[in-house]
């Protein structure tokens, strides 16, 4: 993918996000009061190609234009492939499943640098061990020294079993239980510690102050006390905090408070309202509480106080439907949520794979919140009958008006209302007494030509508008002029003329005075064709060889290793070097084209089970335990990259022995499986002096 822009479209992009960024740099008690700003969730589970840092960072261009904050996943190494939820390394060790400590800080600053905040994930209830139950790694940073000890482990960790094995095994934890909730499976640190506090805010603000994160996005927060949470933001101060704390309204409320609203949190009833709404086809659901909870941005909740602190979402990670796992996630209607959420108060949080899929219609849904001000503590209107199916909210001094449902039987009256945006299930109107002009496509990037409309929302009923193409101001002397309604093509999106982008301003002609202008800013997004993968010509098999190629990413800079395997009969086809995780060391063959380097998988014949398999059905390739592949099927003599099976070596090559002198046996044997021997002892057929020989 490649972005081609122009030094103007990007000033106007710049323009546009000046306001954004003046957000940012202001700083805010737990959440900003009065925040006008949309969140995006970069990631679901198991997103390792498409949150991969250097392609976020290609998409910056295009996030920024609908986006304030993007919240990523935890970013450090984990000493495998993971999600985050693991951590490991805090300070020395930036190479994780989505890219290097390099590409990290570029994607950061390139997002800082159009206004877009970046939000960490960080996990500070658990923390994994290096090698046993109770060891960290000891990092070092700005010359000071950073190890959590096993008396930094609660003594009630794991239900207890930390205890007995640490016991068992010399070690010592420490005598303070655990202040909130248990968590089984990796360690449970203790807050109390003096240790834990001075690590986690010299962390947190290694995050901050170095990697240029903006806030963070607390996990699992219901692990600790809510005054460890309020301990480590006084300290580090981020502009923006949010707690996972997945529980009813009241403890979700009672966890705020207990931070002093030093954090917001997610607002977990407003996501089960929605869901139930949509699931169900029964949008009068959204009126109704769930379980005898009200969302925080609820009007019936304690009349809004917490609204500043909501962190409204529909989807995310841990909700969405899984391949193998029966998760909670939205059935239909994705688009009418989202709608629902971007009319309501608190700081929406767009789930990436709805922004992937719906990307246009969340444009435009961002642009319409956005022009009517909607904030996270605008007050809003609801309606709903029995005798319809639909329902809608009025928000922030009636200037947006949404429907879900069946919209066309709730119609609001014409004289009062423009219809801006409508699809399935969902419709947004703007208010006449706003007196602007509207387009109905955000700004941001786009690979084809397409149409836009544009609307008169005015209270005068023949009101025109005018607009121009090449960023200047209209007025009534300046620009083009048309009724409501018109389409305008934007057809500079060749590749041809891709460079010149496309800054469309419009505005509301009323008697002549031009007013209500808006800005949308189009740049050319080219969408290339995948590189063909070539095949280096030292890629070549041995007669009767099992093998693997792999084209190892630029950023994976360690020695590759290669887990293969199958299921039925069970066997490990990398078990002589080395029986664990990560598998056994690849050979280094050379460097491809593209200036990857490319590494061959070699089985030597031992196998863990000894079964009747002949070549594995699965293969990982990771740089010494992370990154990693996925579980890819093996195919022989496959070449391979990060993104799976590119093709397969078919030139078989007799690997030639080297010079010896007349007389003497060569010690280069090899069997048809590629290994190399000294003079065969049993009976078979072997690879000598470039040819097949047979030993009787």
């Amino acid at each position: 993918m490649k972005r081609l822009m122009t030094t103007n479209i990007v000033k106007a992009l710049l323009m546009l996000f000046t306001f954004q960024f003046s957000l940012l740099t202001v700083s805010a008690q737990g959440w900003p009061e009065n925040y006008g700003g949309v969140m995006l969730q970069g990631f679901y589970w198991d997103s390792y190609k498409d949150t991969r840092w250097a392609l976020l960072e290609q998409q910056a261009y295009d996030l920024a234009s609908s986006f304030d904050l993007v919240w990523i996943p935890q970013s450090g190494n984990c000493g495998a492939q993971s999600m985050g939820y693991d951590d490991l390394w805090w300070f020395n060790n930036y190479n994780s499943s989505f890219g290097n400590e390099a590409q990290l800080r570029s994607m950061i600053q390139t997002f800082k640098a159009l206004g877009l905040g970046t939000i960490a994930d960080v996990v500070i209830n658990h923390r994994r061990n290096v090698s046993n139950w109770v060891d960290f790694p000891k990092e070092t940073y700005n010359g000071e020294d950073y190890e959590m000890l096993s008396t930094d482990i609660c003594s009630n960790d794991d239900g207890g079993e930390t205890k007995k094995w640490a016991t068992a095994n010399g070690y010592s934890l420490s005598e303070n239980k655990d202040t909130r909730d248990d968590w089984p499976g990796m360690r449970d640190l203790d807050h109390k510690s003096e240790n834990v506090q001075r690590i986690v805010k010299a962390y947190l603000k290694f995050l901050l102050n170095d990697l240029g994160y903006v806030g963070f996005r607390y996990d699992m927060v219901k692990g600790y006390g809510s005054t460890y949470t309020k301990m480590y933001n006084e300290d580090s101060k981020p502009q923006f905090s949010v707690g996972e704390c997945w529980d009813s309204s009241n403890t979700i409320r009672n966890w705020i408070d207990g931070t002093e609203k030093t954090s917001a949190a997610f607002d977990f009833q407003f996501r089960y309202t929605v869901r139930n709404a949509c699931n169900a086809g029964d949008w009068q659901k959204l009126s109704q509480q769930n379980d005898g909870n009200w969302p925080l941005v609820s009007t019936n909740f304690e009349n809004g106080a917490y609204r500043q602190y909501a962190v409204t979402f529909v989807e995310n990670h841990d909700t969405e439907k899984r391949a193998n796992d029966a998760q909670d996630p939205l059935k239909k209607d994705t688009l009418a949520a989202n709608a629902y959420m971007l009319a309501m108060p608190g700081t929406p949080c767009i789930f990436l794979k709805h922004w992937q899929a719906y990307k246009e219609e969340i444009k435009a849904m961002v642009a319409a919140r956005k022009l009517a001000d909607i904030t996270n503590t605008s007050e809003y209107l609801r309606y709903s009958s029995p005798n319809i199916k639909a329902y809608y909210a009025i928000t922030t001094d009636d200037k947006l008006l949404c429907v879900v449902g069946d919209e066309s039987k709730l119609t609001p009256e014409p004289g009062e209302w423009t219809k801006i945006l409508s699809g399935h299930h969902y419709a947004y109107y703007l208010a006449n007494t706003m007196e602007t002009a509207w387009v109905n496509k955000g700004s941001g990037t786009y690979s084809e030509p397409f149409d836009v409309e544009l609307k008169a929302v005015s209270n005068t009923d023949d009101a025109q508008l005018v607009y121009t193409l090449d960023g200047s101001e209209p007025s009534a002397t300046n620009g083009t002029q048309c009724p409501s309604g018109t389409l305008v093509h934007i057809d500079t999106f060749s590749p041809a003329s891709s460079q010149q982008g496309v800054i469309l301003r419009v505005g509301l002609l009323v008697n002549g005075a031009v007013s209500g202008i808006i800005t949308r800013s189009f740049a050319y997004q080219e969408t290339e064709p995948t590189p063909e993968v070539v095949i280096p010509d030292f890629c070549t098999v041995a007669d009767g060889e099992v093998c693997a190629f792999f084209e190892a990413p630029s950023f994976w800079e360690n020695t590759i290793c290669c887990w293969a395997w199958c299921d039925s009969p069970s066997e490990n086809f990398t078990y002589s070097q080395r029986k664990d995780w990560p598998g056994v060391d690849c050979e280094l063959l050379g460097t491809a084209p593209n200036g990857n380097k490319v590494w061959k998988w070699t089985w030597d014949g031992t196998k863990q089970n000894n079964t009747s398999a002949t070549q594995p059905a699965k293969i990982i390739f990771n740089n010494m335990g992370q990154p990693q592949t996925e579980n890819l099927d093996f195919t022989q003599a496959g070449y391979y990259n990060e993104d799976g099976l590119q093709g397969v070596v078919t030139a078989t090559a007799i690997i030639a022995p080297r010079s010896q002198e007349s007389g003497v046996r060569s010690q280069e044997w090899y069997d048809l499986q590629g290994r190399r021997m000294n003079y065969p002892t049993r009976k078979g057929v072997y690879i000598h002096n470039g040819k097949k020989t047979v030993i009787k």
